[in-house]
């Protein structure tokens, strides 16, 4: 994870918008589309935009392309895709109805995990 400096940069931009409970997944070695998979949430729909809205801002500035996004307009999942990092940012309600960190446990164990469920 130390090599990868994308990953260090999302991470550090998650942390600086207060992102709570931030995991993150190594799927490299069970995954065809992506390394590493960030899944973290907010506070409220604003809190997941804010943060949303600074990685984007960021990333621009790193000259990180971004694939994708989704969810930005409402705030309770949203997704941003860098190719070798993807990023979950959801409300917690949202987090554990999808039980999504259930579904990347199966995968790989968290190498990085903020704060327990």
């Amino acid at each position: 994870m130390a090599d990868n400096i994308k990953l260090t940069d999302v991470l550090n931009w998650l942390n600086e918008k207060q992102a709570e409970h931030i995991a993150v997944y190594d799927v490299a070695n069970n995954c065809s589309y992506t390394d590493f998979i960030v899944v973290c949430n907010g506070s409220a729909d604003l809190h997941n935009k804010a943060i949303a809205n600074h990685i984007l801002l960021m990333a621009k500035k790193s000259k990180y392309q971004i694939l994708g996004k989704a969810g930005l307009e409402y705030g309770q999942w949203i997704l941003v895709d860098f190719g070798d990092v993807i990023v979950h940012i959801f409300r917690q309600e949202k987090r554990e109805y999808y039980d999504i960190d259930q579904l990347f446990s199966e995968l790989t164990e968290p190498i990085k995990e903020e704060k327990d469920l």
